[in-house]
């Protein structure tokens, strides 16, 4: 096995979003299976349209969670608080807080790291 791993999150990780029937124009590229199903760490690419905002929150019993916006703006809820983002912005998520993203007018592109084991992630409905 190679001490590396390199994909292109766009045109090598699948697009995940018509799988959760999601709307035209959003993508959600999950990558850790497609680097070899690293147990500590993954990365993720998802592109929301203009005013997009997910269907619900989720949280993670272990997993902490870094988003980077790349493009755009928009709000990631983190328990009761929404914190306003923009490019270049980068909000780390502790193991245990619900939270959602929502796109802004122009829309927004975002990378999401995570730290830990996968399959923790609990949804939470009605969460906006």
């Amino acid at each position: 096995m190679a001490d590396h791993a390199k994909i292109n999150l766009r045109d090598e990780a699948e697009d995940q979003a018509p799988k959760f029937s999601m709307p035209d124009g959003i993508e959600a590229r999950f990558a850790r299976k497609a680097m070899g199903d690293s147990p500590l760490s993954g990365v993720s690419y998802f592109a929301y349209g203009p005013d997009f905002k997910t269907a619900f929150g989720h949280t993670h019993s272990e997993q902490e969670e870094t988003y980077v916006v790349v493009e755009g703006s928009g709000t990631v809820r983190v328990g009761d608080e929404d914190v306003s983002v923009r490019e270049w912005d980068a909000v780390r998520i502790t193991p245990g807080a619900p939270h959602a993203i929502a796109a802004g007018p122009e829309g927004m592109k975002i990378i999401a790291f995570g730290a830990g084991p996968s399959g923790d992630a609990e949804m939470i409905n009605d969460y906006w």
